[in-house]
């Protein structure tokens, strides 16, 4: 990996909300995305109502962590398991840049994960049982109903890319934030 850049971006809640949240639409995407690869405390269904979440805060701050690949690691032909293998040490890698959003987070505040909650190799809500780590789990914008692919386009003028044909793409973004001063 070549750098990693973090870019942030204050805006008022309500007009996010309004813009970027719809979660009928998105809840629905998170529940099909459990059911084919297993389900997670930090995607609905939630035993909170979600807009009363959203309309508890004035201000989001957006946080987004750009990882650029080499030219090297870019020019690397992966086979399926090897580019597999390379994107869940990074998805792994997210949970250590949580620690920029869970140094922002106060009485007033409430920070939003960089993507689905991974900070247990296998999710408890597999088992039927509670959040092993309730402390540290954090909902992330998605699950909450936010159009994050919308959000990186208008707000930091980049498009979410995605690995294919054995290739990386040019760079990797993983978006969170930081709901904060509460009403």
């Amino acid at each position: 990996m070549s750098e990693i850049k973090k870019l942030t971006a204050d805006v008022d809640v309500e007009d996010y909300y309004r813009e970027y949240v719809d979660f009928e639409k998105f809840s629905k995407l998170c529940i099909e995305e459990q059911e084919m690869l297993g389900y997670n405390w930090s995607y609905p269904p939630f035993d909170f109502d979600v807009d009363e979440l959203w309309h508890s805060f004035n201000k989001l701050k957006l946080i987004a962590f750009k990882i650029e690949f080499s030219a090297e690691e870019l020019a690397n032909d992966f086979s399926e398991t090897e580019l597999n293998y390379v994107l869940k040490r990074f998805e792994r890698f997210k949970t250590r840049l949580m620690n920029d959003i869970y140094v922002l987070e106060n009485a007033d505040s409430q920070g939003l994960f960089l993507g689905k909650c991974n900070l247990c190799m296998k999710c408890t809500r597999e088992f039927g049982m509670m959040c092993k780590m309730p402390m540290k789990m954090r909902y992330p914008l998605e699950a909450l109903g936010a159009d994050v692919d919308r959000t990186v386009e208008d707000v930091f003028g980049l498009k979410i890319q995605y690995a294919k044909d054995g290739k990386l793409p040019p760079y990797l973004i993983f978006v969170g934030g930081l709901l904060y001063d509460r009403k």
